[in-house]
């Protein structure tokens, strides 16, 4: 049976990761589950007051990196809160409408679209911030990315 254990707890954590480009996939509830699941079919006592500490800080730095990451390519390149709007918006629509290229495309042209609806940018303006968006979401991927590593080692240091 650990086989079958370990199996669910590693599928969950890859899943974590995968929903890092697939934003639809709440990562951090994934990886959170993989380590109530290794306390429920092994043991809870590893987990002291310092793990879930430790742990929760991560979550709560997580959101606040996909937040301030996205917030800084957008802003950084001359959006507004209509270019973050669209971008996320995008980023949630684009890998169902446009399969592969839609993780890149969606938070572009979501940025594009918002930018042109709310303020009748410019195309010149309205690019840059679409640029920006797909600049922010890839630094954001690459953060939480590394946080959930973090997270995943500690877990595995811990047990």
């Amino acid at each position: 049976m650990d086989v079958v254990y370990w199996t669910i707890i590693i599928v969950l954590m890859v899943l974590a990761f995968v929903g890092l480009v697939y934003p639809i996939i709440p990562s951090v509830l994934f990886l959170l589950a993989s380590f109530l699941l290794y306390g429920v079919f092994f043991d809870f006592s590893p987990f002291n007051w310092l793990f879930w500490t430790v742990q929760v800080l991560f979550v709560l730095l997580l959101f606040g990196a996909d937040y301030l990451a996205k917030l800084f390519g957008v802003k950084r390149f001359g959006g507004t809160k209509a270019g973050i709007w669209g971008s996320t918006i995008g980023l949630l629509i684009g890998p169902f409408v446009i399969p592969v290229f839609g993780i890149i495309l969606g938070p572009f042209l979501g940025a594009i679209i918002g930018e042109w609806i709310v303020h009748r940018s410019s195309f010149k303006k309205t690019l840059k911030v679409g640029i920006g968006s797909v600049v922010g979401f890839i630094s954001s991927v690459f953060t939480k990315g590394l946080i959930q590593i973090v997270m995943v080692i500690y877990f595995f240091i811990v047990i």
